[in-house]
């Protein structure tokens, strides 16, 4: 027996905005008026509709409008309005029905079955189909793609065997049943399905279009989508425009007439543009987020990410619990956003951010509750315990690394001061440039060192994977067989309150553990006209115009 899957989660990383060279009046386009013959009474004038044009900055020349590569901001912004997957983010960032109208799982959560809607067409009019959804998905594994993407997709069965090259395209559990439904079967049971499969590189590809033209995607007069806009100009590296899609299942949603797209790599001329009218959007520049912080146009809004410290518990004093946790209490993040940062952000008080809501509507963050934050004379107790434990009679020198960047920079200083001030500690300072940073922090040779993440898709679980052992994303040498079992367990259970309160359990022994401490949780922070209205931007997830306005 079948049931209806209704799962809660929310979005996507992006902090890439959208925007265009444009005319001083914004995208209004001045209505004209029609004027009768004048009678002895005289006649009233009629207003033609406005044509409703939003202006937006793209930033660089998207990396492709091919959906299983295109894997990143400046493709993914846009590619998420010319393209729809079978589920889309919501404006409360929830997976609902999108080109499929209905989704049916298997009791054991393994099988996945949708019905593609009889109105979904892709924007030459041709039907989408659920033989698209197999194309677009076996392109994406295809070793030869080389999609960066293609991991995402491991959850179903046969995936990763084809996408490695040990495998056959054949054994890949996806196939279209009928015409319009579309059948998914999985390794395991993954409650975040769904939300995985709103990301671009779960998009269908048009295979009729597609074999007869391989590089469909590379212009508009070629490319076909089934968003709520299609594209209908793209000077490369300048701009691409785009228009309503007529063809689009839910067309009655969509508000604007036209997105007009500029791309300008540079945040003072973005703002500049701004300024004069010729974006409806924009970026902040660095030297200017303190003073336009109260800036009534200004949104400052959740992005699914975090920036923290990693520990090598393998290096001492960083073997000893508490003196990790001692680290951590003696961390003030409220300072260091308010004080170093400065743009808005919100202090770390958990590994989870804001942006993920559970099946009972409640906040992961706010359920969880605050774990770690400033508290100098616990700080204290616990590095005095933790000495005493190791029989240290002075602790060990302790290097903290950072790559080079100027904020990067001012936060390591931060911290530097904070553990002398709190801990009695000096800490010395090591900068070491991007490339050598990401290599040696992989060969776990540091002891204490800076980091960030940004979730793929919305589902806490993203996160929490990380420190599993053995994960190439842990960096910490940390094991903990209590907390494997417990991702594992995440992954299989199915009673959505059951997993969700597992995942809470999951970031609790993170934070007690304490092989990471957090500072601040990511935002986007961004300009936008008051005549504006509408535009999502996901925590996790994708810049969203289906909605959008414009007065």
């Amino acid at each position: 027996m079948k049931k209806r899957l209704s799962l809660f989660l929310v979005a996507l990383f992006v902090l890439v905005l959208s925007a265009c060279t444009a005319t001083k009046d914004a995208g209004e386009k001045p209505s004209t008026e029609t004027e009768g013959d004048k009678e002895e009474a005289g006649t009233e004038t009629e207003s033609l509709p406005t044509e409703k044009v939003l202006y937006l900055n793209n930033g660089n020349e998207p990396t492709s409008f091919d959906p299983s590569v295109g894997f990143d901001a400046v493709s993914w912004n846009s590619l998420n309005n010319l393209m729809e997957g079978l589920v889309r983010l919501s404006k409360d960032h929830l997976a609902e029905p999108a080109t499929a109208e209905k989704v049916d799982v298997s009791d054991d959560g393994l099988t996945y079955t949708f019905t593609i809607r009889d109105n979904a067409k892709w924007s030459n009019g041709d039907p989408v189909l659920a033989s698209d959804f197999v194309y677009g998905w076996l392109h994406m594994l295809n070793p030869e793609t080389a999609s960066p993407a293609a991991f995402l997709a491991y959850f179903i069965e046969g995936a990763e065997a084809y996408n490695s090259g040990t495998g056959t395209a054949d054994a890949v559990a996806i196939k279209a049943l009928e015409e319009k439904v579309f059948e998914v079967k999985l390794n395991t049971p993954t409650e975040a399905f769904l939300n995985i499969v709103t990301n671009p590189s779960f998009f269908p590809v048009n295979e009729k279009v597609a074999t007869g033209n391989p590089t469909w995607f590379a212009d508009a007069d070629t490319f076909v989508g089934n968003g709520p806009f299609k594209l209908v100009d793209w000077k490369h590296d300048v701009s691409f425009s785009f228009e309503k899609n007529e063809n689009y299942w839910d067309v009655a949603s969509v508000k604007l007439d036209k997105v007009e797209w500029a791309m300008i790599n540079d945040s003072n001329t973005e703002y500049q543009m701004y300024q004069t009218d010729e974006l409806d959007t924009s970026g902040v520049p660095s030297e200017l987020a303190e003073s336009l912080m109260n800036d009534p146009e200004l949104k400052n809004e959740d992005q699914a990410g975090l920036y923290f410290y990693r520990f090598n518990v393998s290096q001492e004093p960083f073997t000893n619990k508490k003196i990790r946790q001692a680290f951590a209490y003696a961390v003030n993040q409220q300072e260091i956003v308010d004080y170093v940062t400065k743009n808005g952000q919100k202090p770390a008080d958990g590994f989870i951010p804001y942006g993920f809501i559970g099946p009972d509507g409640k906040e992961f963050r706010e359920t969880a509750g605050t774990l770690v934050g400033f508290d100098a004379d616990k700080a204290k107790t616990l590095l005095a315990e933790g000495m005493v434990e190791e029989g240290y009679a002075k602790l060990p020198e302790v290097t903290l690394t950072y790559s080079t960047s100027d904020s990067h920079k001012k936060i390591a200083e931060a911290l530097q001061s904070e553990f002398k001030e709190v801990l009695g500690v000096d800490v010395t300072l090591q900068n070491v440039e991007a490339s050598v940073f990401a290599a040696e922090q992989k060969e776990f040779k540091y002891q204490l060192s800076r980091s960030s993440f940004l979730f793929d898709y919305a589902d806490p679980v993203n996160a929490l994977e990380s420190f599993i052992t053995g994960s190439s994303m842990n960096r910490t040498t940390w094991s903990n067989a209590e907390y494997d079992k417990l991702i594992e367990n995440i992954k299989n259970e199915t009673d959505e309150s059951k997993r969700w309160a597992m995942l809470i359990e999951a970031d609790a022994l993170l934070m007690e553990e304490m092989p990471i401490f957090p500072l601040y949780y990511y935002n986007q922070v961004t300009l936008e006209k008051p005549s504006v209205s509408g535009i999502i931007r996901h925590p996790v997830g994708y810049l969203d115009l289906k909605w959008a306005d414009k007065n």
